[in-house]
């Protein structure tokens, strides 16, 4: 399991003083008011920050880091990720799992035959969608329902579904 979960990338500057703007990752961008340190991948390493300011603006997050004093200190982390420690995440609720444990599941069906491996989550407005990627390279499309995703075991890396009848036709 991957210990940081990325939270947010950091899309701009905001004015001179240090500030950056912010395209959250998360389901839940007002959870940026509680964070108080996030780790900022460097490229060779993670650096730590203070989170001393949080606003929000549109569809974007305007953080302030104790670490940085002007526009010049931060300009140079245009486009890196933003992460919090897996000790520092928002709790799961039941049935919740955070798509990145998810990448690479082996999934198989209730009949225990081996479906492929997912690939991705596509997000929707009723529900997420699981993509597979079959042993023959095709991509099968699962509703994220509880009558479709019998159980997700992350430690083993191993999901059950229920095939939707006409599903694979």
């Amino acid at each position: 399991m991957e210990p940081y979960l990325r939270v947010g990338v950091i899309a701009s500057t905001h004015g001179l003083k240090g500030e950056v703007k912010v395209y959250p990752t998360t389901d839940d961008p007002r959870r940026f008011s509680d964070l108080k340190r996030v780790y900022l991948d460097a490229g060779k390493e993670y650096l730590p920050l203070e989170v001393t300011g949080v606003k929000f603006f549109k569809k974007q997050v305007i953080l302030k880091f104790r670490e940085f004093q002007d526009i010049n200190e931060v300009e140079v982390y245009r486009g890196r990720d933003l992460l919090v420690s897996r000790e520092e995440t928002v709790a799961l609720g039941e049935n919740e799992n955070f798509i990145v444990d998810l990448m690479g599941m082996e999934v198989w069906t209730d009949e225990e035959e081996r479906l492929g491996l997912l690939t991705d989550v596509l997000k929707t407005g009723a529900n997420d969608v699981y993509v597979v990627e079959t042993e023959d390279k095709k991509e099968v499309l699962l509703p994220a329902i509880p009558s479709c995703i019998l159980e997700v075991d992350t430690a083993a890396g191993r999901m059950t579904v229920h095939i939707p009848e006409g599903l694979l036709e």
